[in-house]
Order: structure tokens, then sequence, then C-alpha cells
């Protein structure tokens, strides 16, 4: 069992991750932490995806959705680093 003073250990980010449960590149574990993601060394607050090795990002174009409500995404292309806040 494990005090209160002891930290809770994270997990290794992987090369890709989405915030969408229903994408295959989700992972629960890693949002039990707060994430940070770097794009071209200035830091994004609204990644819905990104990849690391292929140097890219999706977030959100505007307001915009889909037919089926979900937000119509953009890739933005760069150095990306992923960390735990």
């Amino acid at each position: 069992m494990r005090t209160m003073s002891e930290p809770i250990p994270t997990p290794a980010l992987p090369d890709r991750l989405s915030t969408d449960a229903r994408s295959p590149h989700f992972n629960a574990a890693v949002f039990e932490h707060e994430i940070g993601i770097r794009l071209n060394d200035k830091e994004r607050t609204d990644v819905a995806e990104y990849c690391i090795s292929e140097g890219w990002v999706k977030v959100p174009a505007g307001k915009t959705v889909d037919r089926k409500g979900q937000p119509l995404m953009i890739k933005l292309k760069g150095r990306v680093e992923a960390f735990y806040r």
C-alpha cells in the first residue's frame, strides 16, 4: 500500500497519443497525469492528437464540427515534444 507522501509513478509517454477514446492511440493511464505538448518550442493547450516521430499535432479548426458533431481537425507540422507537468 502506498502512503500519501509517495509520488504516483508516471507511465512513459507514447510516440503517438490521442485524446479521443475511440482512437487506437488512446491510453487512459497516461491521462491520469497532466500532459504538456510543445510544437516548435511553443506550448500548446489545444492538442487533440500528436505523433513525435512524424512531427505533427492535430488541433481543432475553430468551432467547426462535422456532421457527427466532432470537431474538424487540422494537422500542424514541426518539432513535437511531450512532457508531464
